[in-house]
């Protein structure tokens, strides 16, 4: 059975997101993809009619959350600045939602392991990387200078948010996104 192509469109778009979600809570190799389709309504049987495999899936995924992650960015530096931004990106919220949260913390170490996918995080991270260097203040600078800040401070605040994951202290945690918000903030 043929569906309308707004439906199809609708029911892509739903298995991206999820999947998006579900990869960020749990990892690649941590989700099957009968658990995302599961998760979208939908059984298993139509996966393939969207993506030629679990790899697809996974680049396809990870581009669009890197869509949508910049245009999230670029709305609220534009809307409120780039403290407004740092604040939320280096907040317990943050560290408390892996599946809402930042693609770089909850994949990076994913993306290494998987070919498909280092194409699609190695977009986001560049992107990620010129926007920091339109976005950060400070004097008037070399490029080659404000690209190395722009590197730093992302490596900083994917480290932070990836520590206090990780330590089973929360106010450790709390810390250790303080210190590194106030560093990017002189």
């Amino acid at each position: 059975m043929r569906y309308p192509p707004e439906e199809t469109a609708a029911k892509h778009r739903r298995i991206l997101e999820e999947a998006g979600r579900l990869f960020r809570e749990r990892g690649f190799a941590g989700v099957s993809v009968g658990e995302i389709m599961k998760a979208t309504g939908l059984t298993h049987g139509p996966f393939y009619n969207h993506f030629a495999s679990k790899e697809a899936l996974m680049a396809e995924a990870l581009a669009d959350l890197s869509a949508r992650t910049q245009d999230d960015f670029d709305r609220i530096v534009a809307e409120q600045g780039i403290g407004a931004y740092l604040d939320q990106y280096l907040s317990r919220r943050h560290v408390d939602s892996a599946g809402a949260g930042c693609l770089m913390t909850a994949l990076a170490a994913d993306a290494a392991k998987e070919p498909a996918t280092r194409g699609a995080f190695t977009g986001h991270v560049k992107g990620a990387i010129a926007r920091l260097m339109r976005a950060l203040p400070g004097k008037r600078r070399a490029e080659a200078d404000a690209r190395a800040e722009a590197i730093v401070a992302l490596a900083a605040m994917v480290g932070a948010v990836t520590l206090a994951r990780a330590v089973e202290d929360p106010a450790l945690g709390d810390e250790i996104l303080a210190a590194t918000r106030r560093r990017l903030a002189d």
